[in-house]
């Protein structure tokens, strides 16, 4: 049988330990090594020069900003009530005493939009330039002085026209672009830049004696120039959101745009049948948010207030009368007047609607036969 020595034991415990330790040396040289290549991967990854590709990007937002806005001015008109062959009129007339403003091709055979107070009433004519310098005789389709919205037709075809937004779909702080073309040389296609400053704004203009609300506004600090009247409110990707319509003159930064979605049904019907038999309810009403102005003791929580109701119109020596609330047009809730005049657009004279009318705590529905504006 075989015995080690107390010396050979001695002798076989230091090499072992002497093999950990080389082990453990190793290992730590490992770890280390492992831990500086990490360091240098964040040093290099953190310290990586993105200057050149944030220059790109700004340089192909810019390109893109440009290409957009240079499209788009190419369905920006200029009218005027007064032929002016080319001169410019700044020199001798107000904007006032020409309708002087601009206008935006809604479509390629010459449906054009504009303000009422531009391009006047119904069956009057003006003066349309297009971006190419052509001036064209235009008639007046259809207008609404409320709204002060009005459609122009031009005999034209092949047009560069602009693409429509959802108006319902924007957003405060939203990045918009306010075009206005005026006739002559000094400012035609001035553009401007801001954002949505408010929705859904009420604003009273008054002219002489008489008082007029104009709702559901949208609210811009983009500059709006002599001349913008009339023409287009675009956002980022070039689409009409609304059509630039006042400003408020004793303040600066606050211009005002009507939103599109309310002609859509009637560009809808022009574009299909080449006219717009518009239906008529006869009445004037008011959104919830103007109520305090008309009567402060009035709290209304929803629905349209009924303020006037037209003798020629459908709704006269009916179940209805001024101070009744408006809550639904068939199964569609009202709380807005521009929603009600929307859906009536849709409508053609002759067709039936239900009412829901509130009077106090009594509620009644009403049955109409559209009347035919004239």
């Amino acid at each position: 049988m075989y015995y080690e020595s107390k010396s050979d034991r001695k002798k076989g415990q230091f090499i072992i330990i002497a093999f950990m330790i080389t082990i453990i040396a190793l290992l730590g040289v490992l770890i280390i090594k492992l831990d500086s290549t990490s360091e240098e991967t964040k040093t290099t990854t953190t310290n990586y020069d993105v200057s050149k590709l944030s220059t790109d990007i700004e340089q192909n937002v810019e390109k893109d900003t440009t290409g957009m806005i240079n499209s788009v001015v190419k369905s920006v008109v200029g009218i005027s009530k007064l032929q002016t062959n080319g001169n410019s009129i700044f020199l001798n007339s107000s904007e006032e005493k020409l309708g002087l403003g601009s206008g935006i091709i809604l479509s390629d055979n010459g449906y054009i939009l504009t303000n009422q107070h531009v391009a006047g009433n119904k069956y009057s004519n003006c003066y349309v330039t297009v971006e190419s310098g052509i001036t064209y005789n235009g008639s007046v389709v259809w207008s609404d002085a409320n709204l002060d919205l009005a459609i122009v037709k031009i005999t034209a075809n092949n047009l560069d026209y602009i693409e429509l937004a959802d108006s319902d779909n924007i957003n405060l702080a939203d990045e918009v672009y306010a075009i206005g073309n005026p006739i002559g040389i000094e400012f035609q296609r001035t553009v401007t830049k801001g954002i949505i400053s408010g929705i859904d704004r009420t604003i009273k203009i008054e002219e002489g004696d008489q008082g007029n609300y104009m709702e559901d506004l949208i609210q811009t600090d983009a500059t709006i120039n002599e001349g913008n009247s009339g023409g287009p409110l675009i956002n980022t990707n070039g689409e009409l959101i609304g059509v630039n319509t006042v400003k408020i003159s004793d303040a600066e930064g606050i211009g005002f745009a009507v939103p599109i979605n309310i002609i859509k049904p009637i560009l809808e019907k022009l574009v299909q049948n080449g006219k717009f038999d518009e239906a008529y309810l006869g009445i004037y009403g008011y959104d919830k948010e103007v109520i305090p102005y008309l009567d402060s003791n009035l709290n209304i929580q929803s629905g349209v207030y009924v303020a006037t109701i037209l003798t020629d119109g459908p709704l006269f020596n009916k179940d209805i009368k001024v101070g009744d609330i408006i809550t639904r047009i068939d199964d569609i809730e009202i709380n807005k007047m521009n929603d009600l005049k929307k859906y009536i657009y849709t409508k053609a004279p002759g067709e039936k609607v239900n009412l829901t009318i509130k009077r106090g705590e009594r509620e009644t529905t009403l049955e109409v036969d559209l009347g035919y504006k004239m």
